[in-house]
């Protein structure tokens, strides 16, 4: 399959090419698909609950009490796999 892709695409495959995050193109696509696809994979319960827990951490912040991503990562697929475990 071949692309033809506007400037402005074009432009934002290049900026995320020159961070050195992304081995081709082909990387910068799949990856973004697959942002995508997980994206669109939220309930909107799984949605609500997110948001609840970022308004949480925005004072949590303000007094110095941050979790790296890595963690926070951690919880969040935690948090989906309970509901997924709750749903069934």
């Amino acid at each position: 399959m071949q692309l033809n892709l506007p400037p402005d695409l074009e432009s934002l495959i290049n900026k995320r090419l020159s961070s050195g995050a992304y081995a081709d193109a082909e990387d910068v696509l799949r990856r973004a698909l697959e942002a995508q696809d997980a994206e669109e994979s939220w309930t909107d319960e799984e949605r609500q609950a997110l948001s609840g827990l970022i308004e949480e951490g925005f004072p949590q912040a303000e007094r110095g009490k941050f979790i790296g991503a890595a963690e926070a990562r951690k919880q969040i697929e935690a948090m989906r796999e309970r509901r997924r475990v709750e749903r069934r």
